[in-house]
């Protein structure tokens, strides 16, 4: 790298030189021709040879004059480089006050230009930085939010119910069992916010590596869809399966891409008309295996769309259901950090009130 830097550079330092020598030579040109106007003048025209303090004085005064000359040139030549020179210098100066909003006018083509051009990028650059630290920042803040809330609800009914536990306020043996079968389930749910917060930071860390290994998807998505069945008839949803029946070999993490279709199945689930149903597709084209899960149920807003795969985002409590409990608002997000890690996509098709997850994957992660 720094051998292909170092022509660009001597190049640029060599037209530098060469304005300065052609400044320097004009400079000279015009004060050694000013000089000999000024001798031929005295000579030829007022015959000031002749007189003796003349050519006694003539060495002390020429050469005071060539000096005097070529200064002025040279000032009248360099004065537009060092207006602009001193146009850069008070543009780092607002830049450097916190001015990022500031751009040096670029008003030269040759190495000036360019210096203006390269501090009116540095400015933008400087600017966007700014601008994606304080996103961050906000999105922190909005995640320490998100995370207190969520796990607030959970831990309070754990308490409440513990509470009535410790100072035994209970009527009988069926509002004890009550009482310990809510703490079990809100202790449950709080466990499972927290594993969803744990999935999340692991897969936005930068150093993330997926455990690639050769895997059948058909397997995989059966066993899952096998195990899903039973809580999917518990609120009375019909599984439809449109997933073929030989086996499509992946280089995939099969735990994530497990946890990946997991979330899309609880999502649907959650989301669905109750009676309804879930229609699940799997199919391989061109080097890209797809996984689909269809389910019906209230139409979203352009909005809502929008925010679906943000953290911590959740859609209106009246679209839930009441037979389970709401997550983290990281299931989405969780899915589509998993497609990603895998150079997938995962995107909604949302017409009326049909919703298409499609979970795209490369057959041969590399």
């Amino acid at each position: 790298m720094t051998n292909q830097s170092n022509p660009p550079q001597r190049n640029r330092k060599k037209k530098i030189q060469v304005n300065i020598l052609i400044r320097v030579i004009l400079s000279t040109i015009a004060a050694a021709g000013f000089n000999n106007m000024l001798i031929f003048l005295s000579i030829d025209v007022f015959k000031a040879w002749e007189q003796a303090w003349f050519r006694n004085s003539l060495p002390y005064v020429i050469t005071p004059i060539f000096i005097l000359t070529f200064i002025i040139t040279f000032l009248l030549l360099t004065r537009r480089m060092v207006k602009d020179i001193i146009q850069l210098e008070q543009g780092l100066q607002f830049i450097s006050e916190g001015n990022l909003d500031y751009r040096v006018p670029v008003v030269r083509q040759d190495e000036l230009g360019r210096v203006a051009s390269n501090i009116n990028h540095m400015t933008e650059q400087l600017q966007q930085q700014i601008a994606k630290e304080r996103e961050l920042e906000k999105s922190k803040m909005d995640m320490i939010t998100g995370i207190s809330h969520d796990l607030r609800t959970p831990l309070t009914s754990i308490i409440g119910y513990i509470e009535l536990l410790r100072t035994e306020s209970f009527r009988d043996k069926a509002e004890y069992d009550r009482f310990i079968q809510n703490t079990y389930n809100k202790a449950t749910h709080l466990k499972k916010l927290l594993d969803d917060l744990f999935e999340y930071t692991r897969l936005t860390s930068v150093d993330t590596q997926l455990d690639l290994k050769k895997v059948d998807l058909y397997q995989l998505l059966d066993q899952l869809l096998f195990e899903f069945e039973p809580l999917a008839q518990e609120n009375g949803i019909h599984i439809e399966k449109e997933i073929g029946n030989v086996p499509i070999i992946a280089c995939v993490d099969s735990d994530k891409i497990a946890r990946a279709i997991d979330n899309l199945l609880m999502n649907a689930l959650k989301y669905s008309f109750k009676p309804g149903m879930i229609h699940i597709r799997m199919n391989m084209r061109h080097e890209h295996i797809t996984i689909e899960v269809e389910n019906k149920g209230a139409p979203l807003t352009i909005e809502q769309k929008d925010k679906l795969f943000d953290r911590f985002y959740k859609v209106d409590y009246s679209r839930s259901s009441e037979g389970i409990q709401s997550g983290s608002g990281l299931g989405l997000s969780i899915a589509r950090n998993i497609a990603e890690l895998h150079q997938g996509t995962l995107t909604l098709q949302h017409v009326h009130n049909a919703f298409t997850f499609q979970l795209s994957l490369p057959s041969n992660v590399q």
